[in-house]
């Protein structure tokens, strides 16, 4: 005999869910707070995802394809690793001018306090950072051979440096800090590429 069919849309409960991660972190989102969010009761949130952490896990997937790929889309189409660089830190300081959605970075986040964080969800939100840091350093070292690095640069120090500065932008914004000043820093840090490429 077939279950009753469910009487929300899933796809709109984990997106719900997901802000609440976004705003409060794992260990503060309460199971009130998510079912509230998302409009159903503790049963059907089980029966729909599994528990609390495999939402979790689901809801950083979901953050990663859809706040990531707005992020990241220069790291993939700008012409020139300079122009990936700043669209990446530009993306950033633009975010934290939207409203109505919480600021800063659910992956940056979370890995503040990983031992809150149960073992797999933490191993997953690592390896979103680690993925980042290998995907920029790609990017240079590809730039590194094409001539728009110097021979002598190292890639890997410098994907290191903008990752940092970008990662701090985002708890820089969850401070409330807002387009403007995250802006400035990006401009600032940018002046540091010729010293960090030779180029």
């Amino acid at each position: 005999m077939a279950g009753r069919p469910r009487s929300f849309d899933r796809d709109e409960a984990l997106s719900s869910a997901l802000d609440v991660f976004w705003a409060k972190g794992y260990a503060d989102a309460s199971l009130s707070d998510l079912t509230s969010a998302m409009g159903i009761n503790a049963p059907s949130l089980y029966a729909a995802f599994g528990s609390k952490e495999d939402l979790f896990r689901e809801a950083v997937h979901l953050y990663s394809e859809r706040e990531g790929a707005v992020l990241w889309r220069s790291m993939r189409e700008a012409p020139t690793a300079r122009e990936a660089i700043e669209g990446l830190l530009t993306a950033t300081a633009n975010a934290s001018g939207q409203c109505g959605r919480p600021q800063g970075c659910l992956i940056a986040l979370s890995g503040v306090n990983p031992d809150a964080l149960p073992d797999k969800a933490c191993s997953e939100v690592k390896q979103v950072r680690v993925d980042s840091l290998a995907s920029m350093r790609e990017r240079l070292e590809t730039a590194r051979a094409a001539g728009e690095l110097a021979p002598t640069a190292d890639p890997a120090a410098i994907a290191a440096f903008y990752l940092t500065v970008q990662q701090g932008m985002t708890f820089r914004a969850r401070d409330g800090a807002g387009p403007e000043e995250l802006a400035a820093t990006a401009r600032a840090a940018m002046l540091a590429w010729e010293g960090l490429t030779g180029r």
